[in-house]
C-alpha cells in the first residue's frame, strides 16, 4: 500500500465549474489522483493512510493572472514613490515577500504583467522559487512612445514595430506585454484614449511571438483599443473597461481570455485620499459597475474569463486581493464554483500551468480551506493547509500570524 493515500473532503470543488460535490473521497497514488469518488466506508477498507478532512473544502491551487511583483499594494506614499525609483537589488526581498503572500494565499501560478527595469525577469533567473510555485514573466511591456507604459515598460526604437523590437532582443520572457491604451479616467466616466498600435503592428507581434511559442497579453481599455487587440489575435485583454459587449461577443467567438481586474477599482475608491492622482469617487463607483455589467454579460456569452489582481496597484496587496476579487465576481453574479473556475482552470490554461483542476490522472496538489463553501472565498485568507503531490507542504504557515501582510 505504499505511496497510496486517501482523503475525505466535506465539500470538493474541482476547477471545472461544476457543482460543487459533498462527502467525496481522494484517493492518491505515486503523487496522483487515482480516484475521487463519492464516499463509501467500504472503499477504505484495508487502507493504511486515511485524512478526515469532512471538515473542510478542498479545491485545487490559484492561478493570479495579473500582477505586478515589483511594487506593493501599500497605500503609503512614500513607499511607492521610492519602489518606483528602486532598482533591482532593493526590490528583489519586495518581490520573494510577495511571492511569499501570494504562496500563503494558495495562488501557486502567477503571471507578471512587466515591469520597467525587467526585475521580476531577473528575480526568476536568479532566484529558487517556493516548491510548487509557477512564475510567467513578460519581462518589460511594449508601448508607444510618448504614451502610457513607462512605469511597466518601454517603446521601440524609432521607426521600430513592437514586433521587430521584440525580435532583437536578447531576454527570453514567458509571455509578451502590449499596452493598445491609457489608463482608466478617475474624473471622467468611461472617457476612452486612442489605441496606441494598430491592428496590422498588434498582429506581426501575435505572429513573431507565436514563433517562438509565447502568447500575447494586450493592456487595453475602450472599444477600439479593445477591438484591435482581439481581431489581431492576442491570447488576453487585460482590464477591458468600458470594451462593450460588441467586444465581449468578439472574445467569445475567437476564444480570447478577458482578466478584468476589477478590484484595482475598488481599492482606488477606498483609497482615493492616499493618491496624487486627482479622482473623482462617483466616476470610480460608476466604472465598478459597469465593469461587474460587463462581467455579467461575459458570463452569459461564455467568454472565458481568468482571474487577475493587479496586484501592486494602490490598495491592491499580493495573495490577499486574489480573495478580493473573487468576491467581485460572486457580486457580477457568477457562482461560487464558476468564480473558482476563473481563479484555477481558466487561468491555468492561460498560463500552461500542468494544474487548475481535481481530477483523476493528474498531480494531487490541492488547497484545503476550513469550513463550508458557505464560508468562501473569506477563508481563503486562511487556509488550513496546501497540499503538493498529496503532501502537506511544509513551506505554508497555517498562523496568519506567522506572515506579514503589510507593504
Amino acid at each position: 500500500m505504499a505511496g497510496i493515500k486517501n482523503f475525505l473532503a466535506g465539500w470538493l470543488i474541482d476547477g471545472a465549474g461544476t457543482v460543487i460535490r459533498k462527502k467525496i473521497l481522494l484517493r492518491v497514488v505515486d503523487g496522483r489522483f487515482a480516484a475521487i469518488k463519492d464516499y463509501s466506508p467500504e472503499d477504505l477498507l484495508g487502507q493504511e493512510h486515511f485524512q478526515d478532512l469532512s471538515h473542510c473544502t478542498l479545491l485545487p491551487p490559484l492561478v493570479d493572472s495579473h500582477v505586478h511583483l515589483f511594487m506593493s499594494g501599500t497605500t503609503d506614499r512614500r513607499v511607492r514613490e521610492q519602489q518606483l525609483l528602486a532598482g533591482y537589488d532593493e526590490l528583489r526581498p519586495v518581490m520573494e515577500r510577495h511571492l511569499r503572500y501570494l504562496f500563503s494565499h494558495g495562488v501557486l501560478a502567477v503571471r507578471d504583467g512587466g515591469d520597467h527595469g525587467g526585475f521580476a525577469l531577473r528575480y526568476k533567473a536568479e532566484n529558487k522559487l517556493e516548491a510548487g510555485m509557477l512564475l510567467r514573466v513578460a519581462g518589460r511591456a511594449w508601448k508607444k512612445k510618448d504614451r502610457y507604459g513607462g512605469l511597466i515598460g518601454r517603446a521601440p526604437g524609432e521607426g521600430e514595430s513592437p514586433a521587430k523590437a521584440y525580435a532583437a532582443e536578447s531576454a527570453v520572457v514567458d509571455h509578451v506585454k502590449l499596452v493598445n491604451s491609457g489608463l482608466n479616467s478617475l474624473t471622467e466616466l468611461g472617457r476612452e484614449t486612442q489605441p496606441q498600435f494598430s491592428k496590422d503592428e498588434i498582429a506581426e507581434l501575435v505572429k513573431v511571438a507565436g514563433e517562438h511559442g509565447r502568447k500575447v497579453m494586450v493592456h487595453a481599455n475602450g472599444k477600439l483599443p479593445v477591438q484591435l487587440a482581439i481581431e489581431a489575435g492576442c491570447h488576453s485583454v487585460e482590464h477591458g473597461f468600458f470594451m462593450g459587449r460588441e467586444n465581449l461577443c468578439r472574445m467569445a467567438e475567437r476564444g480570447t481570455v478577458w482578466v478584468p481586474t476589477v478590484f484595482t477599482m475598488k481599492a482606488y475608491a477606498d483609497n482615493c485620499g492616499r493618491s496624487r492622482v486627482p479622482v473623482d469617487p462617483g466616476v470610480v463607483a460608476g466604472t465598478i459597475a459597469d465593469q461587474l455589467l460587463q462581467l455579467a454579460v461575459a458570463r452569459e456569452l461564455g467568454v472565458t474569463v481568468a482571474l487577475g489582481s493587479d496586484a501592486g496597484s494602490l490598495g491592491v496587496l499580493h495573495g490577499e486581493s486574489v480573495v478580493e476579487e473573487m468576491k467581485m465576481f460572486i457580486k457580477a453574479g457568477y457562482s461560487l464554483a464558476e468564480t473558482v473556475r476563473c481563479a484555477t482552470a481558466n487561468g491555468a490554461r492561460l498560463l500552461g500551468y500542468d494544474g487548475g483542476l481535481l481530477e483523476v490522472g493528474r498531480v494531487a496538489d490541492f488547497l484545503v480551506v476550513r469550513g463550508t463553501p458557505a464560508q468562501m472565498p473569506r477563508k481563503l485568507s486562511y487556509l488550513e493547509g496546501i497540499y503538493l503531490a498529496g503532501e502537506a507542504s511544509p513551506a505554508y504557515q497555517k498562523d496568519p500570524t506567522k506572515v506579514v501582510s503589510g507593504k
